[in-house]
């Protein structure tokens, strides 16, 4: 938690992709949106409560990993990975669970918050962080989205971000993971009483200083989207003591959520449900949940009955060698943007389709999977393509 106190090389096409989207309402997010439940966010946030005092090494925290990972399974999710790591207060695990999007599968946004406490339940401290991810995941399980999403909770933070750190290191730098961008959600339940109107989005200012622009302007993006679909209010602060800090220190993309009315209860007894505000939660979470889909690039797939009456189209022979036949149905006369995009998320090819049938040379392309990504005003729809 926050107590009070690059990729330099990163690519303009994803800082691009970052500041294009929306920067007003879009009514399909807001649907999505106006389903964010406050029964479950006080339902969880009291089962969070219940599940005890939280440290490294104790069956309380076993338990919430448990209870954690059983929403993910009740949810629909599969890809459930647990990762362990030991440290002087013992073994604990990350949480990571990934939903893979359909144009850019290697590259994450990474949703994150920490399920360990200190001195006490944490019901605020990182509770309201946890449940916030949980309800994200059931509203994003069956949403198309373009990116891929990682929602990761990890341990051992009130140790000194023990378990991101971990992650980092032993995760993202093998792997050279391609992360679009890092959201970090850390105490934002407000305090009883007073008047919970307002969140802070926070950004990069560290040193290295090379990534903090694009902090910046992702910080802009999560702060618009906080006032485009919740009724809260936004200032725009330093990122600093959270999980995101091992990230910024590899040089990724962060932005992160903190409240505004810091509460006095953090790592004491008294951090409880009845100390908070869960509508300041509630509409939290509804920002949150506004930022995500932008983030990940969230889009409204058109139904089987209706696209096979709209827009069908076929995509052959597949694979294919040097010419790809591109073939629309007469009922849909409108233009398509067709463009492939290869497994790394690069775009290497674009075209306005205008003809009931296209012909394409991609003898020039390098074998492999390719995604065929069609955007129309109505809808989109990805085929996976093989050239060899």
């Amino acid at each position: 938690m926050n107590p009070l106190y690059l990729r330099i090389s990163i690519s303009f096409f994803i800082l691009y992709s970052i500041n294009i989207h929306a920067q007003t309402y879009n009514p399909f997010y807001g649907n999505i949106v106006s389903n964010t439940s406050s029964s479950n966010v006080v339902n969880d946030l009291t089962a969070f409560e219940n599940l005890g005092i939280k440290e490294v090494g104790t069956a309380a925290l076993t338990n919430t990993e448990n209870w954690i990972t059983s929403r993910y399974q009740s949810l629909g999710y599969t890809n459930i990975v647990t990762q362990p790591f030991t440290y002087f207060s013992g073994t604990s695990n990350n949480i990571i669970v990934t939903k893979t999007g359909t144009v850019y599968p290697n590259t994450y946004l990474i949703i994150d918050a920490h399920y360990d406490t200190i001195n006490g339940t944490g019901t605020n401290d990182n509770g309201s962080g946890t449940i916030l991810m949980l309800e994200l995941a059931r509203l994003l399980k069956d949403v198309e989205t373009e990116y891929s999403i990682k929602f990761i909770h990890f341990s051992g933070e009130e140790d000194g971000l023990v378990g991101s750190n971990y992650y980092v290191n032993n995760t993202v730098i093998p792997e050279n993971l391609d992360i679009k961008l890092v959201f970090n959600i850390d105490e934002v339940g407000g305090i009883s009483g007073q008047v919970n109107d307002t969140i802070i989005c926070e950004e990069d200012r560290s040193n290295p200083s090379g990534n903090n622009s694009e902090s910046a302007i992702a910080t802009g993006v999560l702060a618009t989207c906080i006032e485009l679909y919740s009724n809260l209010d936004t200032e725009i602060s330093f990122a600093y003591a959270s999980d995101y800090v091992p990230f910024e220190d590899n040089g990724e993309i962060i932005t992160g959520l903190y409240e505004k009315n810091e509460t006095p209860y953090a790592h004491t007894a008294n951090d409880l449900l009845v100390n908070m505000d869960p509508n300041y939660v509630f509409e939290v979470t509804k920002g949150a949940l506004g930022a995500a889909l932008e983030f990940a690039v969230a889009y409204e797939a058109l139904g089987l009955e209706t696209y096979e009456n709209a827009m069908k189209i076929s995509v052959y022979p597949n694979p294919v060698k040097d010419i790809l036949n591109i073939s629309i149905n007469s009922a849909y006369t409108e233009p398509i943007a067709f463009k492939l995009i290869d497994v790394l998320g690069e775009e290497v090819y674009k075209q306005t389709l205008l003809e009931q049938h296209t012909t394409i040379n991609v003898e020039t392309l390098n074998n492999g999977m390719y995604f065929a990504v069609f955007e129309t005003k109505t809808g989109n729809d990805v085929k996976k393509l093989i050239l060899n």
